[in-house]
């Protein structure tokens, strides 16, 4: 464990640490796995008898590090010990800077645990399935294992522990998600927005401090008492934010010369406060600011910005309301990075430094699993600059180097952002041994998520690739791990599978599902063995890191990449980050699809001429397919025969047109139960296209929409997300046979502003023939009927 149990103010970091080998195999649910970092991982099923039994720990300690005594925050305090007191969760609620961590940190340590004990732990850009993993490993000796779905509550039922979660920005039903793996435990949540309500529990917003406990602030802060009118101008113009406040003191107490800012200018502080750092603490700032809301160890601060004592220079920045300090290490403070970006004559860092160092980190042997998963954001951030900056190679390093130890850390979540990543960056950087890899994982994923269906989609592709690839070992492993996919025709995506193992999944997800389902129809086309692709050699030296200060700052590179994380976003992170030097040897832009791939559109047509291997392996993909009935995205096959002709001269069937559909069936489940609430993307919306959608809401930021697949097949598909964006990613499949498969396609459903409007998009993310070009993925909007 991270924590262990003294308590002596140190913690080592939040994530806690796996149990036994961390290079060696993990089980997750009834699967064993050994993680590849070559030819993709091998899975197994274990026999009755071998599956671990995790032992709950004696004394359940997991504190946060030590910190002062908020000011002000008597009444809250009592808040929070009345709403445990009574059996109630509760939420702190509030804007960035006016003290919720502190506040929470501070109740951790102090009020009384009752029940088994305490856990403290950070929610920041995680998945709610990872963050259950946290509470279960927190709760038991789990000697690397994560228990399955429906194993998980029972592993923790009767644990009354109590959870502290800062930056918890989820919707309520992934509050709810948490909170259900631990059904025994009170839960004490922290993040921006009030969506805790009714039965599970009680909000409690957090404002401003007072003007008493301002006084005390800045006195404390500046080593004696302020003149009193200046004081409580201070105060008024800050609102009583913490945060404001410490900057306002902070730009008085590092120039003796100056008294305290004007309270006009009390939101305007930053300039002030860069203008008064040294070179090593500008330095480490703006690394910060370039890893956006990613935390940093400060090992890694002192060696990429070459500053000695990172951690004493970092506390210092946190003192000056410029960062702030984590569990993990420190991250770049609200605000901080839009007006750093202003600032001028500070030297980008070198994209190819930032990468390797990280890559060559994460994939040392004697580096922690948790250690990379503590940094899987920063990871994150990095291949979404190099995409950003045309560096799909950049973006191909960093997640292949990662990928093993997140699939070792067993936070799938995360695991699976990262492959999603990799993935159409290997695509783009032409690297088919990456593209290879980063299948084969993410159809292991699929398998220990219990996506049994889209892993045998991915694990056919994997196959198909390192065949092609002449990689026997990789094949090999991707055919027996597609042994766990359900063989029988009456075997659906929501259908226990006979004799399937129980993998771990999405915490509290459907039956088959998970963040990946979705689907897409092709246009008729053999299967051939595209020309191998170029793989990348190594990039080129390493330029020095240091940035220097004297040159101006470059473009900002625009917008992320496509495949965007579905966990909550930083608000304050809205402009990116600081830019990069990308370096000289550029892959094609960002937003270029890969070879062969035209248009984006959804029906994914190829050539002719097709290699008889590959062709039989793909037909035996899409006989699952059609027995499981998936999709996302459904294509209808026969509408009408009014329906306009294809513009493929080679392709006489009608052209399929992109549509959500209720379903046909008269018996539909959204009759059986009231209707949702028109929350995210729950109720029935109209499309620009004439169709009708219902989405039911289902939980863990999943909502079920009724459709039919290919072949006109019902079925029921699965988008995640959170906050304003949610998607799915299924199998694409040719117009003729309706059930063959090419490639992948991902669905993405941005939400407007006001909730009631929406747009829907569709990228190829992958294919099994790189010749195949998209055709029926035109966007369109929906507005929202009830």
């Amino acid at each position: 464990m991270a924590d262990t149990g003294e308590d002596d103010g140190t913690r080592t970091g939040n994530r806690v640490d796996i149990d036994g080998d961390a290079t060696g195999p993990v089980i997750a649910g009834d699967y064993n796995v050994v993680v590849d970092a070559q030819h993709g991982s091998t899975v197994t099923v274990l026999m009755d008898g071998q599956r671990p039994r995790p032992r709950r720990r004696d004394r359940i300690r997991l504190l946060p590090r030590r910190q002062g005594t908020p000011l002000g925050r008597d009444a809250d305090l009592a808040a929070i010990a009345a709403a445990l007191h009574a059996g109630e969760s509760v939420q702190l609620w509030g804007p960035p800077g006016v003290g919720k961590s502190a506040l929470l940190r501070y109740a951790a340590r102090t009020l009384d645990a009752g029940g088994d004990g305490v856990v403290f732990l950070d929610a920041a850009r995680r998945e709610p399935e990872d963050l259950a993993q946290d509470i279960f490993e927190a709760c038991h000796s789990t000697g690397g294992y994560a228990p399955s779905r429906g194993e998980l509550p029972q592993l923790m039922e009767g644990v009354e522990a109590t959870v502290y979660v800062d930056n918890a920005d989820y919707t309520a039903e992934q509050l709810r998600t948490v909170m259900d793996a631990a059904p025994d435990a009170l839960f004490v949540f922290a993040g921006r927005e009030e969506v805790l309500q009714g039965t599970d529990g009680r909000a409690h917003r957090v404002e401003g401090i007072t003007r008493d406990a301002a006084a005390e602030l800045l006195t404390r802060e500046l080593g004696g008492p302020g003149d009193l009118d200046l004081v409580t101008a201070l105060w008024e113009a800050a609102a009583g934010t913490p945060l404001l406040l410490l900057r306002a003191a902070a730009v008085a107490r590092l120039d003796p010369a100056a008294a305290l800012p004007r309270p006009g200018a009390v939101r305007e502080l930053l300039h002030p406060l860069f203008d008064r750092l040294d070179e090593p603490s500008l330095r480490a700032l703006h690394l910060l600011g370039t890893f956006r809301d990613a935390e940093l160890d400060p090992e890694h601060i002192g060696a990429l910005s070459g500053t000695p004592d990172a951690a004493a220079l970092c506390a210092g920045l946190a003192g000056l309301g410029l960062a702030e300090e984590t569990e993990l290490g420190y991250r770049v403070a609200d605000g901080v990075v839009a007006a750093l970006r202003e600032r001028q004559g500070l030297r980008p860092y070198a994209l190819e430094r930032l990468c390797g160092y990280f890559a060559d980190w994460a994939a040392r042997p004697e580096t922690p699993a948790a250690q990379v998963a503590g940094h899987a954001r920063a990871l994150e951030v990095l291949a979404e600059l190099a995409e950003q900056s045309g560096r799909a190679d950049l973006a191909v390093r960093v997640v292949r180097a990662a990928s093993p130890a997140l699939a070792r850390s067993l936070r799938f979540g995360v695991w699976g952002r990262l492959l999603d990543q990799g993935l159409p960056a290997a695509q783009r950087a032409g690297d088919r041994q990456a593209e290879a890899y980063f299948t084969h994982e993410r159809g292991v994923r699929a398998v220990l998520t219990g996506n049994r269906v889209l892993a045998a989609v991915l694990l056919a592709e994997a196959g198909i690739l390192w065949r092609q690839l002449g990689d026997t070992q990789g094949a090999d492993a991707a055919a027996n791990a597609q042994q766990y996919v359900p063989q029988e025709p009456g075997a659906g995506a929501g259908s226990p599978d006979a004799g399937a193992p129980d993998g771990p999944g999405e915490v509290n997800a459907p039956e088959g599902g998970g963040s990946d389902i979705g689907s897409s129809s092709t246009d008729p086309t053999p299967l051939q063995d595209p020309t191998a692709g170029t793989v990348p050699g190594t990039p080129a030296p390493e330029p020095a890191l240091t940035p220097e200060t004297g040159a101006s700052m470059p473009t900002d590179p625009g917008p992320t990449a496509p495949d965007m994380p579905t966990v909550p976003s930083d608000p304050g992170m809205s402009g990116g980050g600081m830019p990069v030097d990308p370096g000289t040897a550029a892959s094609p832009a960002t937003g270029v699809p890969p070879t062969g791939i035209g248009e984006a559109g959804g029906a994914v047509a190829a050539s002719a001429g097709a290699g008889g291997a590959g062709a039989a392996i793909a037909l035996k993909v899409a006989a699952v397919i059609a027995a499981v009935v998936i999709g996302a995205v459904a294509v209808e096959q026969n509408r009408s025969s009014s329906e306009s002709a294809s513009d493929t001269p080679a392709v006489s069937a009608p052209t399929p047109t992109v549509e959500f559909t209720a379903p046909t069936d008269p018996v539909d489940a959204t009759t059986d139960e009231p209707e949702p609430e028109p929350t995210g993307l729950a109720g029935t919306w109209n499309g620009s296209d004439g169709g009708t959608y219902v989405f039911t809401d289902a939980g863990l930021g999943t909502y079920t929409m009724a459709d039919e697949d290919g072949c006109g097949n019902p079925t029921s598909t699965e988008f995640t997300g959170s906050g304003d964006t949610y998607s799915a990613t299924a199998p694409g499949y040719a117009r003729e046979p309706c059930d063959l498969v090419l490639g992948q396609i991902r669905t993405t459903i941005t939400l407007g502003e006001d909730g009631d409007t929406a747009e829907v998009t569709h990228e190829v993310v992958s294919v099994v023939d790189r010749s195949a070009r998209c055709t029926t993925c035109q966007s369109f909007t929906l507005t929202r009927a009830s």
